[in-house]
């Protein structure tokens, strides 16, 4: 290196075209660096849906889930195997180790799960595989709102707007809330099907027959061939009420006669409010691995086109933006990033008291940033909290190997009275390997950081090559640009200009650099320099002593994975009704906290949805709040002169409030819904595979009774051991279910079969099967059909034993003839982790307290508890 000082002192052009070249390279690769908020982690996982219309949670787990598991557990590099069973849906998600393939993987599973297709239920849907993002919330949410029905609102949010969203790039998902998809609905009333003794599959069979269009072959000529098509599809939806479901001693008995077909939506599983307004909403999803920022502007550029494409009444808001906060915080990034450089800068200008010398030092910190965005383009980073952060560490310590070689040169010149030249080579030369040593020292600290193993070393990758490499682009600049500069614009003057003069005749002490202020500084050091090696072994002990005073220290310290105590000026609220509840009874519950949040100060924009989550449960409701932006609430200057301007100098004080003081508000206010259970946290900022809760503490074991009675009591216990708020449990034994007992003797003596009882109140009762389609060539595209008994005699319970179902010799007999009903509560859902069942305690940390101390104390409460041998505990989410 002290030979590339050399050259690079006689040949100046050489030495800036070598930095010059970095810098080019740098400031163009700036422009083309991605923006995100944290580092792409994504784990590679793979989900299997599969669906099983009708089934237990219970039946779902043993047939579906657990068939699943057995078959993909043996795919290799699963780091975990989760799924979650309910009432007619499985979910196994597979989560591999990081360095495993996500498209090698996800074929893997789909070789084990066709291996296993033919073991499931009949009834079962084909399973449905694909990539999974941990990170399931969505990136950007769009309200479609107007002074329309909802009917139409759907409408235009599927037809046109999720249409072209999912056409940008990046945008893996786009989920439709609170809509009412439209549907053909044939209502059948169930006295008249027993007076025609015609049996509900008979409906069915006729509407699947007489509505499609079916090939005739070809109709060959001389000269011409002409293709036959019998068009049978029914081309108005009035006419379906025209359709001939059977014909009775010659006469026709069509819909109408039986019922009455409607042109109408699905039942309503979902519903949104933006600021009580109903609405339609749009929840964008990246793609695994998306770039968040670059997803974000692709749909708000989509957004713009769609736009103008609607009807001038319909209005498209972005309620939800992730890259809001993203560039609000690269932005406060870049600015301490420059004024960093500028007070690094000015403290060189303190001690060595020269324009010139300030210069030569400070040069080496925009070179050294700017060149390593060219690092960071190569290597496909992205500008980040993590890479920034590196940065602005490193403005400190890309300027010190300069300030060695500039201090030395200095010193040459000030004590050796040297001309600039010599001593820039002299210097140079002497301190080249301490120089060298000090910067490989640093780099053999930031480099390891990227290869820790797991999300850490993924999360910190970026941060530990940004780091290095910023430092040896400043070992290279102290090489080559400053003994080049120093060379040429130092002046012996610079060691003398204004410092005055000194009466010892040693030179070393005669450095007239060292007066007034400056030598109190060195006369200080000094003396405690050389009391220190008066007294080495008291100085050892002291040195030892606070190294063993860090470990209790330590032990103080509150740890947390990532910061909790954010403020992004939004925050959410999820609610859980008791199981069973409607989604009317969802709605009214969602209305009365909406009426709670508007009231708490700060609050701006309130969303509020309920159903639509990703098992189909109503019982659940999610609210988005947004409250005022940051700067309107903090203390601030101009805030405390405009209020001096109005009379009024507290105004800065009083807005003085954050984030979490309008959570913990929010929270007290939702405290009064008893039956409810609340949960108030901040949105997930950094995916880790575990969820947005802060605590994840899961107990395992074989009995759902015995698990959902531990975690209940863990529950209760954790509101004592305090620092945990809005704790709740994912599993629960209280959902009520309607269940059909038959007697098979009087129901084998009558002829009729379980899968025609099954079929029968499928088809009546929860009419959620499509029967056939129906084409709207005034729109070009395709609506279900659903056949459903007429609302007042479906909703009863006891009007369901008065319903018909075929027996022998195509005769109806009533339920109630073989059938008792009884009502039984079971369990939403099943979880299951790494083949054994388990139960989640979700909850989040209360301010002033650590997630590791209430990690520990929930362990000790579970010591508490003796659970037998055969459960177990873990620990998931944030902790």
């Amino acid at each position: 290196m002290q030979k590339l000082a050399e050259i690079c002192i006689r040949r100046p052009v050489f030495a800036a075209m070598i930095i010059l070249a970095l810098v080019v390279v740098g400031a163009a690769s700036y422009g083309r660096l991605g923006v995100d908020r944290f580092p792409s982690v994504d784990l590679p996982t793979v989900s299997v849906r599969t669906a099983l219309p009708g089934a237990s949670t219970e039946e779902v787990e043993s047939e579906i889930s657990q068939q699943i598991e057995e078959a993909v557990n043996t795919v290799e590099g699963i780091q975990e195997l989760r799924s979650v069973s309910s009432g007619g849906n499985s979910i196994v998600i597979v989560t591999f180790d990081l360095g495993r393939d996500i498209e090698t993987a996800a074929q893997d599973v789909r070789d084990r799960v066709s291996s296993v297709i033919r073991r499931l239920p009949e009834d079962a849907l084909p399973p449905v595989i694909a990539k999974f993002n941990n990170d399931s919330s969505p990136v950007m949410t769009v309200a479609l709102s107007a002074d329309r029905s909802v009917r139409e609102l759907t409408e235009m949010a599927d037809k046109v707007v999720k249409v072209q969203l999912e056409r940008s790039t990046g945008v893996g998902e786009v989920a439709i809330v609170g809509g009412l998809e439209r549907a053909i609905k044939i209502w059948i009333d169930p006295d008249r099907l027993a007076a025609y003794q015609i049996p509900i599959t008979a409906v069915r069979d006729a509407l699947v027959r007489q509505n499609t269009d079916a090939p005739g072959g070809n109709v060959t000529g001389s000269d011409r061939e002409l293709t036959l098509r019998t068009m049978g599809k029914v081309e108005e939806s009035r006419d379906f009420n025209d359709l001939v479901v059977r014909t009775i001693d010659g006469q026709p008995v069509r819909v109408r006669d039986i019922g009455h077909a409607e042109d109408g939506t699905k039942e309503q599983r979902s519903l949104a409010r933006l600021n009580g307004i109903p609405t339609v909403t749009l929840e964008v999803r990246r793609q695994s691995g998306a770039n968040t920022v670059e997803v974000i502007e692709g749909a708000k550029a989509s957004l713009a086109r769609i736009q103008e494409q609607l009807p001038p009444d319909v209005k498209l808001e972005v309620v939800r933006d992730q890259s809001r906060y993203i560039y609000a915080a690269l932005h406060e990034i870049n600015l301490h990033l420059i004024l960093g450089s500028i007070l690094a800068s000015l403290v060189v200008f303190a001690f060595m008291r020269s324009w010139r010398s300030t210069v030569i030092a400070a040069v080496a910190i925009p070179c050294s940033v700017v060149a390593t965005f060219g690092m960071m383009k190569a290597l496909d980073f992205t500008l980040n909290s993590v890479t920034m952060l590196a940065l602005v560490l490193m403005v400190g310590v890309v300027i010190d190997d300069a300030i060695v070689v500039l201090e030395n040169i200095f010193r040459f010149i000030e004590e050796k009275k040297m001309n600039s030249f010599e001593a820039a080579k002299m210097a140079t030369q002497e301190i080249g390997l301490a120089v060298l040593a000090t910067t490989l020292s640093l780099v053999v600290i930031f480099v390891p950081v990227s290869f820790m193993s797991s999300i850490s070393g993924r999360f910190l990758y970026q941060f530990g090559l940004t780091a290095a490499a910023a430092v040896l682009v400043s070992l290279l600049v102290s090489f080559t640009l400053t003994p080049m500069m120093s060379a040429r614009m130092l002046r012996a003057e610079d060691a003398a200009s204004g410092h005055g003069g000194s009466d010892s005749a040693d030179p070393h002490e005669a450095a007239r650099s060292r007066r007034g202020f400056y030598a109190r500084i060195d006369h200080g050091y000094e003396r405690l320099l050389r009391a220190t090696m008066k007294r080495r072994r008291l100085a050892a002990a002291i040195a030892f002593g606070v190294m063993l005073a860090s470990i209790p220290i330590y032990k103080l310290v509150k740890v947390e994975y990532i910061p909790s105590d954010v403020d992004e000026s939004e925050f959410e609220v999820s609610v859980n009704a008791p199981e069973g509840t409607s989604l009317a009874g969802v709605d009214e519950a969602m209305r009365a906290i909406e009426a709670e949040l508007h009231q708490v100060k700060g609050v701006r924009t309130v969303l509020a949805t309920a159903g639509g989550g990703f098992l189909g449960g109503v019982n659940q409701g999610n609210v988005f709040v947004r409250i005022a932006p940051h700067e309107e609430r903090k203390f601030s200057i101009p805030r405390f002169f405009k209020g001096l301007f109005h009379l009024d100098p507290l105004e800065a004080f009083r807005g003085n409030y954050t984030q979490r003081d309008v959570m913990t508000q929010v929270r007290k206010r939702l405290s009064k819904f008893k039956d409810l259970r609340c949960a108030v946290r901040n949105l997930q900022s950094f995916n880790i595979g575990g969820g947005g809760f802060e605590i994840d503490f899961a107990l395992r074991g074989p009995d759902l009774q015995a698990l959902a009675a531990y975690a209940e009591q863990l529950r209760l216990k954790s509101k004592e051991l305090g620092g945990i708020v809005d704790a709740d449990t994912t599993l629960k034994l209280d959902r009520p279910e309607l269940r059909v007992q038959v007697d098979r003797d009087r129901a084998a003596r009558l002829g009729v079969d379980m899968s025609d009882v099954a079929n029968a109140l499928q088809l009546m009762v929860g009419g959620d099967e499509q029967v056939s389609r129906f084409h709207d060539p005034d729109v070009n595209d395709d609506y279900d059909i659903q056949l459903r008994l007429a609302e007042g005699q479906r909703n009863d319970p006891q009007a369901i034993l008065g319903l018909y179902v075929p027996g022998r010799g195509g005769k109806l007999y009533q339920l109630g003839n073989f059938v008792t009903l009884k009502q039984e509560t079971t369990a939403s859902r099943v979880d299951r982790l790494d083949r054994q069942r388990q139960v989640s305690l979700r909850a989040g940390v209360a301010p002033g307290y650590a997630l590791a101390d209430r990690l520990e104390a929930l362990e000790q409460a579970v010591k508490e508890m003796n659970l037998p041998p055969t459960y177990s505990t873990a620990v998931g989410g944030r902790g």
